[in-house]
């Protein structure tokens, strides 16, 4: 299996890769300068010939979102997939099966969502969440895509936790805001079987949420890291604080989804670690 990937280097692409090295995949590796390249040197190095594109490219969200930095956020997700979805309709040998990334934030704070819900935010990342989506779906008359709505993926090597750890683990946790705001998330191994079974699963196509059927929320997160962690959990970061260090792009940390995996759990997906307690047991235990 010839796998063409963007994002390789990133938390999620290196789990991806070390899995799938086991399977003894082979890879074309898709980097920034790739994309600088013209279309036909792209195509013939990256898109053809290739059985599986895997689109994970894109600048992180976590940090303070200046009008420069969103326009960033967008273009390297957006320009990113077009430049790959349009290789793929050019191709002599299309690829099987195109996956790209996406995430839960396009969808709204207020209901419950499954991959049929079309209740969505009228945020900045909600925008570009429609955006990035629609350049991958542009490709779909020419290959099953497969769009990755990603909720919050836990890891200790990368991702979330990585930057709470430190505090947490000196007893500094705590929640943000009221903590009342949901945390649909998934253990990065859960992710990385769940990509896999997508791509052996010639039924599914289209949005899959990357999420446990257990969503928890913010307070609760924080809680049962701390205890896994042998730590207190008093603290309270107040959402002004949070909004003054991340400016708009508080949201992500004041606002939450309640999403659910309809999608992998009827086509037959079993979830290793569906609960924040297996989580962060088995990456901290």
């Amino acid at each position: 299996m010839v796998v063409a990937i963007s994002g390789a280097t990133g938390f999620i692409g290196q789990a991806l890769m070390k899995k799938m090295r086991d399977l003894g995949w082979s890879f074309r590796l898709i980097n920034r300068d790739s994309f600088l390249k013209p279309d036909k040197e792209f195509l013939d190095e990256s898109i053809e010939g290739s059985d599986v594109v895997i689109n994970l490219a894109g600048a992180p969200v976590s940090r303070k979102w200046t009008d420069a930095y969103k326009q960033e956020i967008l273009d390297s997700r957006v320009l990113t997939t077009r430049k790959i979805s349009t290789a793929i309709s050019q191709a002599q040998r299309k690829p099987a099966v195109f996956i790209s990334n996406s995430a839960i934030g396009i969808y709204d704070s207020v209901n419950t969502h499954t991959e049929e819900s079309t209740a969505f935010s009228d945020s900045f990342l909600a925008g570009v969440c429609k955006a990035w989506e629609q350049e991958a779906l542009n490709s779909a008359a020419f290959t099953r895509v497969i769009i990755f709505r990603c909720g919050l993926v836990l890891g200790a090597d990368g991702g979330a936790l990585k930057k709470m750890h430190f505090p947490f683990s000196i007893g500094l946790g705590g929640k943000i805001g009221n903590g009342s705001q949901p945390v649909s998330f998934i253990h990065i191994g859960d992710l990385v079987d769940a990509m896999l079974f997508a791509i052996e699963n010639h039924a599914i196509c289209g949005v899959v949420n990357a999420v446990t059927p257990y969503p928890s929320f913010n307070a609760e997160f924080s809680d049962r890291l701390a205890k896994v962690l042998d730590q207190p959990c008093w603290l309270t970061i107040p959402a002004f604080m949070v909004r003054m260090m991340y400016g708009e792009g508080a949201e992500i940390l004041l606002e939450g989804q309640k999403v659910l995996p309809e999608k992998l759990e009827q086509a037959g997906f079993r979830f290793k670690y569906p609960t924040i307690q297996n989580a962060l047991v088995k990456i901290y235990g």
